[in-house]
């Protein structure tokens, strides 16, 4: 006989699993807590291979608990009894964590219901590397796990740790709610919060959104943006270099802070900017490149960016700098924020403070790992739950954040999404909320999931729309696979559906979202090849003007289609990584915006921007709801083969062109279309696009060019 798993299900209930169970004594079997065997009160057989067993004494979950069967042990699981309302009812904390303090009283929180105990570390070093005995002070337990000590004294400038003991191990963790922190996040800093607050920061105004149709998201690297070598930015990959104005290349084209505001774009998405883990990134030498997908402080900025790392306060300071600028310039930021795994699944925090609890667990005990970063977190657990909540709660009030995409939001549980919304709704501003929505393989039901097939569960909660990406481009996973804009035949009625936001039926599609305002629209984003690397490898026959429509073509759907349109840095100017699918870790080179290829492509940065300054212009391409898009666009549907077109109309949204008419012609070649007779003035064609008329047609036919986007539009 041999055991094969073993759960508290409860304080005093066990769920055994082991074949032949019928042949079980049950005095043959022994369940030890640390030192103490708790007395078996009865047993049940549930199964032919399940066995319930009712203790009469509660487990402590402060020691680890043995089960013996004759000569065979297993350790108990407590997975199932962390997930139980006996555990949450028991245990869940609904109060303030981490640090807060006032006048000279500092009171420390943290929650570990499996801590023996913990005690309070005091540096005077933010950096580890420089020997210091720490002062050490012992912190009690209250209530519901939470250990707090408060000390009387002025502790502003100092850092301090955790030493926890668990489970018969002592280990020194960061404050998971720690707001700031010492040279590559080691320790914890006790600083003056109101203290890093730039000029005039409390009249800092976040830039009015009304619907998310209203944005157009540009994602950007903080370091990509600004760190080209002819990017004349003083402070290069820096949060202080997006506070530059006016910075040119040699060959004068507008540079980082600049280029984003002459692109016309109304968010930015920043990717990480929490601070990352030290083995990416060295702060005291960053050379090193890293995206930054691997958490270790999620309260506080990362270091690499700033101009003094070993200055808690001075990281604080730039990122409000940073933001600030963006707002007074009319420009939103998005957090690109990372709650779905941490950057190592037994060295972080979490696990150091309370192993077990923050992360979802197989079966067998090992690190569930749908992420494919060693670790996924477990959001349904209330006091995670709690965790993000509180943490984007902190990050869009202390800095004044605009909205929220999450890193492998499928990851997460719907119940932890919409309690974000409802928590972010008490701020009294709109914030956006969105992120992947991919089905992975993690132990959560599906139906829990925050995933696409769910979107109906999550109104106003957007999704990455990978079937309008590969609709538009090939598919990520096949590099020869095309899409609409590069020669894939038979697609017109998907891209049709795609340019709904999928939000409505058409033909044999069913719609996947309840609102355009779900559906976040790319074409490609730091994952994967670049869209113009994409083409290069599925069209390598075609001339680089043919790939340079088609990259037009494709951004082009974006920026006229229901939904919310999103650009990857650079897209507007043909972005190159030199073919390199994931570049996470590629030199600056690889990654960087390289503004001498904008200088190169200066005709399709303008064609971008001029349609983007119409999208912002006409609320007919924002509609936020299905049904104005029901009533008010309209499909051609005698276009020819490799052709959709489309009418918005009836003065849709109170736009101020009565009828817009857009054609996307896929065909290389010329291409006649029949339209609503009328005086139409052409605004978009293969080569311009803007507010001003390029010509005007009275007729009921246009012929368009190949590969390319027509607008025109009915006064």
């Amino acid at each position: 006989m041999s055991i094969i798993h073993s759960f508290a299900i409860g304080f005093k209930k066990i769920l055994i699993v082991l074949p032949y169970i019928s042949s079980l004594k049950i005095n043959s079997l022994f369940v030890v807590n640390g030192n103490k065997t708790l007395n078996i009160d009865s047993s049940k057989i549930t199964s032919k291979d399940g066995l319930l067993i009712f203790l009469k004494e509660e487990i402590t979950i402060k020691e680890y608990c043995v089960v013996y069967i004759n000569n065979l042990k297993t350790r108990l699981s407590y997975n199932y009894l962390f997930n139980s309302s006996e555990f949450n009812n028991k245990y869940y904390y609904n109060g303030e964590l981490g640090l807060t303090y006032s006048n000279n009283s500092f009171c420390f929180k943290v929650w570990s219901p499996a801590a023996s105990k913990i005690f309070l570390l005091l540096y005077k070093n933010g950096d580890i590397n420089y020997y210091e005995k720490p002062a050490e002070v012992e912190m009690l337990e209250k209530t519901n796990g939470v250990w707090s000590v408060t000390i009387n004294k002025n502790l502003i400038n100092y850092f301090y740790t955790y030493k926890v003991e668990v489970y018969n191990s002592s280990n020194e963790a960061v404050d998971p709610y720690a707001k700031a922190v010492g040279v590559n996040g080691n320790r914890a800093a006790i600083i003056d919060m109101d203290s890093t607050n730039p000029l005039f920061w409390h009249n800092d105004t976040n830039p009015k959104l009304e619907y998310y149709t209203d944005a157009i998201i540009y994602e950007v690297s903080i370091r990509d943006i600004s760190i080209h070598s002819d990017s004349n930015i003083k402070n290069k990959g820096t949060y202080l270099g997006l506070t530059e104005d006016n910075t040119y290349s040699s060959l004068k084209v507008s540079t980082g802070f600049n280029h984003i505001k002459e692109l016309g774009i109304t968010h930015v998405q920043l990717m990480p900017f929490f601070d990352f883990s030290s083995n990416s990134i060295d702060e005291k030498n960053p050379i090193k490149y890293n995206w930054g997908y691997d958490p270790e402080n999620l309260n506080a900025p990362e270091g690499s960016y700033s101009l003094n790392p070993y200055d808690p306060m001075e990281r604080i300071i730039e990122v409000k700098k940073m933001i600030q600028h963006f707002h007074n310039n009319n420009i939103s930021v998005n957090m690109d924020v990372v709650y779905n795994h941490m950057f190592h699944k037994d060295n972080n925090n979490f696990e150091k403070i309370f192993p077990g609890y923050y992360f979802r667990l197989n079966r067998d005990g090992s690190f569930s790992n749908g992420t494919g970063c060693t670790n996924d977190t477990a959001s349904e657990r209330v006091m995670m739950r709690k965790f993000i909540v509180d943490s984007v709660l902190y990050w869009a009030k202390e800095y004044h954040i605009d909205g929220f995409r999450f890193d492998l939001m499928g990851i997460h549980d719907i119940k932890t999404m919409r309690s974000i919304q409802d928590k972010l709704k008490t701020i009294g501003r709109n914030i956006m909320l969105y992120g992947e929505g991919w089905n992975l393989d993690t132990p959560l039901l599906k139906p829990l999931k925050a995933i696409q097939e769910n979107a109906h569960k999550l109104p106003n909660i957007g999704f990455f729309n990978d079937f309008t990406r590969d609709s538009i481009k090939g598919s990520i996973f096949s590099l020869m696979d095309k899409g609409f804009v590069s020669g894939k035949k038979n697609l017109e009625d998907t891209i049709k559906y795609c340019l709904t936001a999928c939000s409505i039926s058409y033909n044999s599609f069913k719609k996947i979202y309840s609102s355009p305002e779900q559906s976040i629209n790319y074409v490609c984003c730091h994952d994967n090849h670049t869209l113009w690397d994409k083409l290069s490898l599925s069209n390598k026959v075609d001339s680089i003007e043919d790939k340079k429509s088609m990259l037009k073509l494709a951004n082009a759907i974006i920026l006229t289609s229901q939904g919310v349109p999103f650009l990857h840095s650079g897209t507007e100017f043909c972005r190159t990584k030199s073919g390199i699918e994931n570049s996470y870790s590629s030199p600056d080179y690889i990654n960087w915006i390289d503004y001498n290829r904008k200088f190169q492509f200066l005709d399709v940065f303008s064609y971008i921007k001029g349609l983007i300054d119409i999208r912002r212009n006409h609320p007919s391409f924002r509609i936020n709801n299905t049904k104005d898009i029901m009533e008010n666009l309209e499909f051609i549907e005698a276009s020819p083969e490799n052709c959709a077109a489309f009418i918005l109309k009836n003065n849709s949204s109170k736009d101020s062109w009565n009828k817009i008419l857009v054609i996307y012609n896929a065909n290389k070649i010329q291409v006649t279309l029949k339209i609503p007779y009328g005086k139409w003035h052409i605004v978009a064609n293969k080569f311009s696009a803007g507010l001003i008329p390029l010509s005007t047609l009275i007729s009921d036919r246009i012929t368009v060019d190949g590969i390319s986007l027509t607008m025109l539009y009915l006064d």
